[in-house]
């Protein structure tokens, strides 16, 4: 496949996705998701056939292509690309293949950027500049602010971004649906204590210690997770690692001492916490005295 462009590859791909997941694949969905033509269709089939001749067949009866018995991808497939294109379309631009492959029912996201504040923040993260804005606090209510994003980040629920704060002289995390008005700053240069080298909660990575809850049915939530021997290990940055605590429903007290049924994991080495800026958002947290 060496000697194929970059579009072929693409269209290569999105055939063996079909085969792969939704086992057929007929001219007429090529010709949709990339806008060519029925010719070029049928030369994307023969190169795919000729390359990868045991994954695809003929079938003579619906005149459609169909997974071949002696199936193995040659494409690396994402799990979590492939859950996204099933549940929700795929591709973007001129011809997305827009709605569910199949049937699948998804939550609808609470929290959702909007696309005309998040598009001058991901410019200003791009080309290292400062965002002008307007922020919406529990504590000050809607105000000014000047950041310096570097990073957007999510905890499954809501997406916010990493950035220096210059009105408190810290990193913060500042979540998009508060925002408006966001504009990129073009004067003015960034000071180093102001770029992400400078972030200590967010270069800190810390180990931990994942088991299932001592108070519940083990065998079950090793499965679920893929544990090895009753344990998962994670490692994640300071700054996220309380919230992903909380979306995982960890329970992080010292003592298991959460009693609701939904927290299956337990954090055994809670102290690993010890110094996590994110930790007051993890599930049953005590400083320690």
């Amino acid at each position: 496949m060496d000697n194929l462009n970059q579009a072929q590859r693409e269209r290569l791909a999105y055939i063996e996705f079909r085969l792969y997941f939704l086992g057929d694949v007929r001219r007429a969905d090529l010709m949709t998701r990339f806008g060519i033509a029925a010719a070029a269709a049928t030369r994307d089939f023969a190169l795919y056939k000729s390359l990868f001749p045991a994954n695809i067949e003929f079938d003579n009866v619906s005149k459609t292509y169909v997974i071949g018995s002696g199936f193995e991808p040659a494409f690396e497939h994402v799990q979590e690309r492939v859950l996204m294109a099933l549940s929700q379309g795929f591709g973007d631009g001129v011809n997305p293949v827009a709605g569910p492959m199949i049937s699948c029912e998804v939550p609808m996201a609470l929290n959702r950027p909007l696309i005309h504040v998040l598009a001058p923040v991901t410019r200003a993260i791009y080309s290292g500049k400062a965002v002008r804005m307007q922020y919406a606090s529990h504590t000050s209510g809607a105000s000014k602010r000047e950041v310096v994003p570097f990073a957007i980040a999510t905890d499954g629920l809501r997406w916010h971004i990493r950035a220096f704060d210059r009105k408190n002289q810290d990193f913060r995390d500042f979540v998009f649906s508060r925002m408006s008005k966001t504009e990129v700053m073009s004067d003015g240069p960034i000071a180093r204590h102001e770029t992400a080298a400078s972030d200590i909660q967010w270069n800190r990575i810390v180990e931990l210690t994942l088991v299932p809850h001592p108070d519940r049915k083990s065998s079950i939530t090793e499965m679920d997770y893929g544990m090895q021997d009753s344990v998962l290990r994670l490692n994640l940055r300071a700054a996220m690692a309380g919230y992903v605590l909380r979306q995982w429903h960890v329970d992080c007290s010292p003592d298991h001492s959460l009693s609701d049924e939904a927290f299956r994991l337990w954090l055994s080495d809670p102290l690993a916490l010890y110094g996590v800026g994110s930790a007051a958002f993890a599930p049953g947290y005590r400083k320690p005295s």
